[in-house]
């Protein structure tokens, strides 16, 4: 019966084709190894390399930022000398500006209170002449 010889064969084709995808799954992963093993030799030299170059150049580039960075702290420096030289000078313009409202405010005071008095001795000097002209014959 050629129905019952077939599935046997199909079944060991399968198996060769399974075997050969087998086989062809570990090729490709040692050939991922190679390829990651080789990859993580290029980057470790490079990173050597950067390393060594950065490493060369540290003396070099710290230099220029370093004269950068001085002449920066100098600039600083002066420009916060000049900001307080400028709030010296506001605080005694504060203290004048203090001390001319209090003197105001004083002679103000000395002012109202004088007002005041010429105003009481006016009153009694008004009454005084109304009193002398009541007392005064027709």
């Amino acid at each position: 019966d050629p129905s019952r010889l077939r599935p046997p064969l199909l079944l060991s084709q399968e198996n060769t084709q399974i075997r050969d995808l087998q086989q062809e799954n570990r090729e490709l992963w040692i050939s991922l190894e190679e390829h990651q093993d080789a990859l993580e030799l290029i980057m470790s030299k490079y990173r050597k390399q950067m390393l060594q170059l950065l490493q060369g150049r540290k003396g070099e580039d710290a230099e220029p930022v370093l004269k950068v960075h001085q002449a920066n702290s100098l600039e600083i420096e002066s420009q916060i000398d000049r900001i307080c030289e400028m709030g010296e000078v506001m605080r005694k313009a504060i203290q004048v500006d203090d001390d001319q409202f209090f003197k105001v405010q004083e002679k103000l005071a000395q002012l109202e209170l004088e007002n005041k008095e010429l105003r009481e001795l006016l009153s009694i000097s008004k009454e005084s002449f109304e009193v002398g002209r009541e007392d005064l014959p027709d």
